[in-house]
């Protein structure tokens, strides 16, 4: 038996095509039959990448010019000095000792954290936790800088994470369903063009092999990697 409902398994027979040019796979996605909640709209990416070496791992974040749809809880360890300014940007939380020692005690009510250069040293104790989770701050993820209530600020209004997987793939949220066809177009034209200047020295061959548009319930639309107008 298929593990499919009826409505994706309906959904799955109207992508008929190999592949689909950017604009005609966000018309497809948003008149497939739909579940009764905004779906979120996500784009996977296959590369040509070796995740096993370090230099050829990506893993940052992005603003994308519609946003995403959906506002994430963001904490932020910083100096009690400026807890107040953290807080009055978006913050759930804001401190230093008193937040990992929160954190250690079994809090994860958060989506994303955010720290001061200067606080790293704290939180480097809290590396077991929310290292799995994928929480840690860390430069490499736009996370860690020296203007918190701007983090705060740019994480709260959902700039998106991205790291790719043990298979060089990425996946990242690009918005929802309800967003109009030229919002869509736009964020993964965005996302498309920041992966794509990302590329390692050391990658050879395709960088981008393979992008696929889909959403939470519905089946994925390969897209034709030749009209994509960002040289992927």
């Amino acid at each position: 038996m298929s593990k499919h409902g009826k409505r994706f398994l309906l959904a799955r027979q109207e992508v008929k095509e190999p592949a689909y040019e950017l604009q005609e796979a966000v018309r497809l996605l948003k008149r497939l039959p739909q579940p009764k909640f905004d779906q979120t709209i996500e784009l996977h990416l296959k590369l040509g990448v070796d995740a096993k070496q370090s230099d050829q791992q990506l893993r940052g974040a992005i603003s994308l010019p519609a946003g995403v749809g959906r506002k994430r809880r963001v904490i932020a360890f910083c100096a009690p000095e400026a807890v107040e300014g953290a807080k009055k940007a978006g913050a759930v939380e804001a401190g230093g000792d008193d937040l990992v020692e929160k954190i250690t005690g079994g809090w994860a009510d958060f989506d994303v954290a955010v720290a001061h250069p200067q606080m790293m040293k704290n939180v480097a104790k809290l590396g077991r936790i929310l290292g799995p989770q994928g929480k840690m701050p860390t430069p490499k993820a736009g996370t860690v800088g020296p203007d918190v209530p701007a983090l705060v600020g740019e994480f709260a209004a959902g700039k998106v994470e991205y790291r790719n997987d043990a298979g060089g793939n990425i996946h990242a949220a690009v918005g929802k369903i309800s967003f109009t066809e030229q919002a869509i177009v736009d964020n993964v034209l965005a996302f498309l063009e920041h992966i794509r200047k990302r590329k390692p020295a050391s990658a050879k061959g395709q960088f981008v092999q393979r992008v696929v548009l889909t959403a939470t319930m519905s089946p994925g639309i390969p897209l034709d990697l030749k009209t994509l107008p960002v040289g992927v």
